[in-house]
């Protein structure tokens, strides 16, 4: 990892982190768009483009969050910077789970599923490997369920056989 990168972690935890960087994702948005989702979160981070539709306005509303790879799908948390509310993405896909990402230029259909149980269970310990200041969003969250989906390329959808 580099330098900046576990600066970037190490700082994840400050309350005006997330405040500072919630500004930002505008910018970070249209620089995922510009590179087909090649550079997202500056490169310091995995991240990818999520496209969901608006569960009000039925238009697509992209953003880049950060993700861990889980087999063949991706795991993302609407921590939404440890605020109070859900991010709007996440209640897009809990009304409409079919969505498109960006993954390092690539472009993939996914179908999102709500993580319950030992499941959620392991995918928190991933995410929180990756960026350890979901901890602190989660106290900050001010105990809102901050949900945890697990991304699954179309076509690729796990069976209860599956053992992942």
């Amino acid at each position: 990892m580099s330098v900046l990168g576990t600066l970037t972690r190490r700082l994840g935890h400050q309350k005006w982190f997330g405040a500072t960087l919630r500004l930002l994702v505008p910018a970070d948005r249209l620089v995922g768009r510009l590179t087909k989702g090649r550079v997202v979160a500056l490169g310091l981070v995995p991240s990818l483009v999520i496209t969901t539709t608006g569960r009000r306005s039925g238009q697509p509303r992209s953003n880049p969050l950060l993700y861990v790879p889980d087999g063949d799908g991706y795991v993302v948390i609407g921590s939404n910077w440890g605020q109070r509310h859900q991010p709007g993405w996440a209640m897009n896909l809990l009304a409409q789970p079919a969505a498109e990402v960006d993954v390092k230029g690539r472009r993939i259909p996914v179908r999102a599923e709500v993580a319950t149980g030992a499941e959620r269970d392991r995918l928190w310990r991933l995410l929180v490997t990756e960026w350890p200041a979901y901890r602190t969003y989660a106290e900050r969250a001010g105990g809102r369920e901050i949900h945890i989906f697990r991304l699954v390329p179309v076509g690729a959808e796990r069976t209860d056989a599956d053992p992942s």
